[in-house]
């Protein structure tokens, strides 16, 4: 049995077992969030939402924020580097649904960081402690936490004093990916880092970065829980294939759910934007997957995409 099976805590909030989905701008969007909670993520975390944008136009914000039935705990991420907007945000009715809180600290986008915003707020450690302070005073008792990086520049390593200052300033948990601002996806997660500042912290860590089924074990051996992002996408079901269940549907079906609940939350236009990118995650390891992956960003509605999975995609129990 993997050690992901066993159950932690971030604050009062029990989460049942130490796998996470990570947040994902673009990609954890309600339909994948529902799938991996079903297949058994301990813990989903919502794509990001500008703190800002949120307080000015919550209606351009409620799908990024729709919560999903399978979720037991809803965690959501949002991102600015203004404290009073974060805490303007966290009272409004939008974020009532959520236990947990989490803040971005950590994307490497440019222009996020251009703003100041996401891993840029490493080379303000003061901002982001007053961020982070501002968001437990007006929480309502929720934990709240952060996603962050080992550092800003090339070879920087800064995460151990200011996961200390995040620590210091409230946060009830980290979450750390093994790289750095410059890194941004390059090169391999440096463990060795993440357990190092595991060590220097008294509130759970979570380990992110090239996590995949073969090798969680290893991570969870260093931290508290791990976190999947990369690995989750077109394979929703890793979090069950962990936990120790066998998947009992095709990949055909369950690429149809997964159109399905995007269309039910979303409608015809979204599903058909953003759904392509998923479909062709799904056909890793499919013979035929590139000419497939043409067809499929060369249809031209929703209706054609579900008939090129009825067609093309594997029909046999996984």
């Amino acid at each position: 049995m993997s050690a992901a099976n066993s159950p932690f805590k971030i604050g009062g909030v029990e989460i049942k077992n130490r796998l996470v989905l990570a947040p994902m701008a673009g990609y954890t969007d309600y339909a994948m969030r529902e799938l991996c909670a079903e297949a058994g993520a301990g813990l989903t975390v919502t794509e990001m939402v500008s703190a800002k944008g949120l307080v000015y136009s919550p209606h351009k914000c409620r799908e990024l924020l729709l919560t999903a039935p399978h979720e037991t705990v809803k965690c959501a991420q949002l991102f600015g580097h203004e404290p009073e907007f974060f805490e303007k945000a966290l009272g409004m009715d939008e974020l009532a649904p959520f236990d947990i809180i989490d803040i971005n600290m950590g994307c490497p986008v440019p222009k996020i960081v251009r703003n100041g915003e996401g891993s840029a707020l490493m080379n303000d450690p003061a901002l982001a402690e007053k961020i982070v302070a501002s968001c437990v005073k007006t929480a309502g008792g929720r934990p709240v936490t952060v996603k962050t990086r080992l550092g800003f520049g090339e070879g920087e390593f800064t995460a151990v004093e200011f996961c200390r200052r995040l620590e210091g300033a409230g946060a009830a948990a980290i979450t750390l990916h093994g790289r750095t601002r410059a890194q941004g996806y390059a090169g391999l997660a440096d463990r060795d880092k993440i357990a190092e500042v595991k060590n220097a912290l008294s509130i759970p860590l979570i380990g992110n970065g090239d996590v995949n089924a073969d090798n969680v074990d290893d991570m969870l051996s260093l931290v508290d829980a791990a976190a999947i992002g990369r690995a989750a996408v077109g394979n929703t079901y890793i979090f069950a294939e962990i936990l120790g269940s066998k998947p009992r549907e095709s990949v055909r079906d369950l690429v149809l759910r997964h159109i399905a609940l995007s269309y039910g939350a979303y409608g015809d236009r979204y599903t058909f934007v953003n759904i392509r990118k998923h479909l062709a995650s799904y056909l890793g390891g499919v013979r035929g997957g590139k000419e497939i992956r043409i067809k499929l960003f060369s249809a031209g509605s929703t209706d054609e995409l579900i008939e090129l999975v009825k067609l093309y995609f594997p029909s046999d129990e996984r």
